[in-house]
């Protein structure tokens, strides 16, 4: 078990939680913003709602990668060959 971290490595009175900053375990009244004497920052919005909608390159990639595997022009493995012509065999027929 680990031991609690000490906060700020100074004497006096501490508040708040206990955090890792750069220059060590600080409480709220020993951190960088505390001894500005600013507020407590506030989390801010996030990422948009759509950021993880975007396709990524990637994924868009694993199409052509499967046409070229399974046309030979992209060496492979046998089983992922036979996987690849299963795969655009299946995108040509429409039954």
């Amino acid at each position: 078990m680990t031991a609690a971290p000490r906060p700020c490595g100074a004497l006096g009175e501490h508040n708040g939680p206990v955090r890792p900053y750069a220059a060590g375990w600080l409480c709220s009244r020993h951190s960088p913003w505390g001894r500005a004497g600013r507020p407590v920052p506030q989390p801010g919005p996030g990422w948009p709602a759509d950021a993880w909608d975007t396709p990524s390159p990637q994924s868009a990639s694993r199409v052509h990668d499967a046409q070229a595997i399974a046309s030979g022009k992209r060496r492979s493995n046998p089983a992922a060959y036979r996987a690849a012509q299963a795969a655009v065999g299946a995108r040509k027929d429409p039954k």
